[in-house]
């Protein structure tokens, strides 16, 4: 079970890498008739991806940044990764495959061996990066 999570995290994370490239189509101009706008509070509630949200401590109190990706605010993306850290085991921390992956709620988390970032991901494609420093 533990090796068909590293392919799901190598996947999820090189679609976040590859819609880091810009250049897409433009947005279609709204109409009249479109949907109704999103309220300030809901736009407020997430951020945009690639949003630095600070650093928590990680495996061993190391510092690590973290990174909100889509629909996430930066107070669950934290938690989140805090959640993470302090789930794993010594010996998960120190598996020579990575540590995880951990389920968190309906988040994943792993990263692999000796890499400095732990990715966490949903189903439905939201995304939260913890890089140690």
């Amino acid at each position: 079970m533990k090796t068909l999570a590293y392919p799901l995290l190598l996947a999820a994370a090189t679609a976040t890498l590859a819609g880091c490239g810009g250049g897409g189509p433009a947005p279609a101009a709204p109409s009249s008739s479109g949907p109704a706008p999103v309220p300030a509070a809901a736009a407020a509630a997430s951020t945009a991806p690639g949003v630095p949200c600070g650093d928590v401590p990680g495996a061993g109190g190391a510092k690590t940044a973290v990174v909100a990706h889509g629909q996430v605010d930066c107070t669950a993306a934290t938690q989140l990764l805090k959640d993470y850290f302090a789930k794993l085991t010594p010996a998960e921390a120190a598996s020579a495959d990575g540590p995880g992956p951990v389920a968190i709620g309906e988040w994943t988390c792993g990263s692999a061996a000796n890499d400095p970032v732990t990715a966490c991901s949903t189903e439905d494609g939201r995304q939260v990066e913890g890089t140690r420093a």
